[in-house]
């Protein structure tokens, strides 16, 4: 009897300490911040349909509460563009006079361009240009995965690890794997600048240059000192990759990876499997693989999995016709909607971090399955196709300029780091689709913030301009200094045309 009231007033005592803990993190919380409105929205019916005009997720309203982890719920800064204008892109989509069948001048040189590395006979440069990571980072002024400064003594070591006197020894031609980062220095280790600073630190890794798919063409140039990296060459960047990650292709394999037709991928991070049901990796609309056949609701495309020592394993995945095209797609409405919509999944992630896409690869993602092959780095993809430069015109040029000889889906606005796909007008506004960090602000006190976005939107050149501290001059539209049609593709002159012209002129 004595055992059981024991029992009970210790539950009692355990019931009373928990609310008292609730009141210390809830009452007196608010009393300390003022902000009634952010104390466990949803007890609230009112603040819950502010969350629901804010378009916030179910999982930042479950965050809101008190769970251990979020005492004080922290929302996003709220983007006028965002709610302001569709992020629906078949909207603009449908706006646009996109009647095009397919760009054939273009998509006849993408297999050339892509399986550029597979003629490679040697490294397309010397060591010394290779190097140019460990001329660029360097003690002072990087910060490693614990926010301290790097010493000298750990990038001696990566310079040796990268043993550049081996540079080219190598010179063999393989295929990746898996999706992987391309890194400059041959560590999965990050280098930051200043995490202090706002646009510096997290996430911005300046080791990623790159991420490649899996099953893309490389050339291998030489082994790390350890042989746990490899030194490739892809169509569009260079870099180190995990030497599991690749497979090295003899002439007779890479002659058939070739010749079969491309299917491209027309879908998001869709788990693929082999026809034994062995996982091999998520599917990536800009993903190309080669055809085997088609048979009844499917298609079967030939892959690249592991096999003993870099050694190709080649199996088959089958797909439904919807997910994939084995031939480059036609430039309409429909499929752009249905391509853009999937990329419009991602996060930003610099250099293709975490498995996401940044400004550039998401525009060379979107085009990949139309057959159209676009570099990989922003200021590449800005001199493709006709550039139209913005040399000393005002913001109203500018915008005159764009609303008269852009083509919506078809132009790049670029300003330095930067790049942005052009989708018509909405309401007069010039709009854009890109993948973007974040808005710069300046306070009072000349200090840079940064207000997060993180994703793909579709936004107007002003983008965060109701922001506090908005910083109009490194704004985008007086920063943009050029555009580029990227379909358009100058007509060749024959010897007859050439004959033919000059008649005309001494006519």
């Amino acid at each position: 009897m004595h055992h059981n009231k024991g029992l009970r007033l210790a539950v009692l005592i355990t019931s009373l300490a928990a609310l008292l803990s609730f009141n210390a993190y809830g009452v007196e919380t608010l009393q300390l911040n003022e902000t009634p409105s952010l104390i466990n929205p949803l007890n609230s019916s009112k603040n819950q349909t502010d969350l629901k005009e804010l378009n916030l997720s179910t999982t930042q309203e479950a965050n809101a509460t008190d769970n251990g982890f979020c005492i004080t719920p922290v929302y996003p800064h709220f983007v006028e563009d965002l709610y302001r204008f569709p992020q629906d892109i078949e909207v603009y989509a449908k706006k646009s006079a996109l009647t095009h069948k397919r760009h054939y001048a273009i998509q006849k040189a993408f297999d050339k361009n892509y399986f550029s590395v597979w003629s490679y006979k040697r490294p397309p440069e010397k060591s010394s240009t290779a190097r140019w990571p460990f001329h660029v980072y360097s003690k002072g002024c990087s910060y490693g995965e614990n926010l301290q400064l790097l010493e000298q003594s750990w990038f001696d070591e990566m310079l040796e690890k990268a043993n550049f006197k081996r540079f080219g020894k190598v010179s063999r031609y393989g295929i990746t794997l898996h999706f992987s980062s391309l890194r400059n220095f041959p560590t999965q280790k990050p280098l930051f600048r200043d995490p202090n600073r706002a646009g510096e630190g997290f996430p911005f890794d300046y080791l990623q240059n790159s991420a490649i798919h899996a099953n893309e063409p490389i050339f291998i140039s030489h082994y790390s000192k350890d042989k746990a990296w490899v030194y490739v060459y892809t169509s569009y960047a260079s870099g180190w990759l995990p030497s599991y990650t690749i497979a090295f292709m003899s002439k007779k394999e890479r002659k058939k990876w070739k010749k079969k037709k491309p299917v491209f991928l027309l879908k998001e991070k869709v788990a693929l499997t082999d026809t034994q049901g062995h996982f091999l990796f998520y599917s990536r609309i800009g993903m190309r693989l080669s055809f085997i056949k088609k048979r009844g609701l499917y298609t079967y495309a030939r892959a690249v999995a592991p096999g003993a020592f870099n050694k190709p394993t080649f199996v088959t995945i089958k797909f439904k016709h919807s997910d994939v095209t084995t031939k480059p797609l036609y430039l309409n409405q429909k499929n752009l909607t249905k391509i853009t919509a999937g990329v419009m999944k991602s996060n930003y992630g610099w250099g293709g971090l975490y498995e996401e896409r940044d400004c550039s690869s998401t525009l060379r993602d979107i085009y990949t399955p139309f057959g159209i092959w676009i570099p990989r780095n922003s200021r590449q993809q800005s001199r493709i196709g006709k550039v139209i430069k913005f040399d000393d015109l005002n913001t109203t040029a500018k915008e005159e300029l764009i609303k008269a000889e852009a083509i919506p889906f078809e132009t790049f606005l670029h300003r330095k780091g930067h790049i942005m796909l052009y989708l018509g007008t909405y309401e007069d506004n010039i709009m854009i689709l890109h993948n973007m960090w974040g808005i710069k602000t300046v306070d009072d006190n000349d200090e840079e913030g940064r207000v997060i976005v993180g994703k793909v939107v579709i936004s107007t050149l002003d983008i965060g301009s109701e922001q506090s501290g908005y910083d109009y001059n490194s704004s985008l539209m007086p920063s943009l200094d050029r555009m580029n049609i990227f379909t358009y593709k100058p007509v060749k002159k024959t010897k007859k045309r050439k004959r033919k012209s000059k008649k005309k002129a001494n006519g």
